[in-house]
C-alpha cells in the first residue's frame, strides 16, 4: 500500500477523469473557486469522484463512491469575476480511505494513490473488437467520429478516451473508472456500446 496522501476533492456528478485523458471545467461556485486556488498554491491536484445520491451518514454532503481519478491542473485561465476555466489531466486513480474534518469550504479526503497498470496493451482480437463496435454504436448515435485518427492511438488513450466521453450512465461510467486493467475496461465498453445500443430507442435497434 503506498503512503496515504491528502485530496482537495471536486464531488461533480457525471464529470469523470480517467488517467491519460483531460477534463475541462468552468469553476463559479465559490468554494471550488477556493479550492482552485488552493491547489494552485500548492501542487495543482485535485480529486475528481463521484458523489452518491444519498447524504453521507451524519452529515449533510453526499457520500462518495470509493473510487476516483486525480487531477492536476494543466491549464488554467483566471476570469476577471473570480472564475476559473481550467483543464485537468488525469494523473491516477485513488481510493478513498476517509473523509477529513476540515475548516475549507471545499471538501478534503485521505486518498491511497492506486499503483498504474503496467499492462497498458490489449490483445489484438480485443482493440478490433473495440474499433468495430464503436463504430456500430457511433453509427446508431449518429456520431461523427475520425476513425482514422482514432486508429493512430494507442491502446490505453483509445480505451480511456472512449470511457470518458461515452454517453453512458453515470453507474456504467464509474464501473469503467474501477475497472482493474486496461483489458477489462475494454471488454466493459463492449458489453455497454451492445447494451446500450440495443436500448436507445425503437428506431436505433442497429447492434444484433
Amino acid at each position: 500500500m503506498t503512503q496515504p496522501t491528502r485530496l482537495s476533492i471536486f464531488p461533480l456528478p457525471g464529470a469523470l477523469l480517467f488517467p491519460g485523458m483531460h477534463l475541462p471545467l468552468h469553476i463559479f461556485e465559490p468554494r471550488y473557486r477556493a479550492m482552485i486556488s488552493d491547489s494552485m498554491a500548492r501542487d495543482r491536484r485535485i480529486g475528481m469522484i463521484q458523489p452518491l445520491h444519498k447524504p453521507a451518514t451524519g452529515g449533510d454532503n453526499p457520500g462518495l463512491y470509493d473510487i476516483g481519478c486525480v487531477g492536476k491542473i494543466a491549464e488554467v485561465e483566471a476570469l476577471d469575476d473570480g472564475r476559473y476555466n481550467v483543464v485537468l489531466e488525469g494523473v491516477a486513480l485513488f481510493r478513498v480511505l476517509r473523509e477529513l474534518d476540515v475548516a475549507t469550504p471545499f471538501r478534503q479526503i485521505e486518498a491511497e494513490l492506486l499503483p498504474i497498470d503496467g499492462n497498458d496493451a490489449l490483445s489484438l482480437g480485443r482493440r478490433s473488437s473495440l474499433e468495430l463496435e464503436s463504430r456500430r454504436f457511433a453509427d446508431s448515435q449518429g456520431y461523427a467520429v475520425d476513425w482514422e485518427a482514432v486508429g493512430r492511438l494507442d491502446d490505453e488513450s483509445l480505451v480511456n478516451g472512449i470511457a470518458q466521453i461515452a454517453p453512458f450512465d453515470t453507474a456504467a461510467k464509474q464501473a469503467l473508472l474501477e475497472a482493474p486493467d486496461i483489458e477489462t475496461r475494454a471488454e466493459l465498453i463492449i458489453q455497454l456500446m451492445q447494451f446500450f445500443g440495443r436500448h436507445d430507442g425503437e428506431d436505433k435497434v442497429t447492434l444484433q
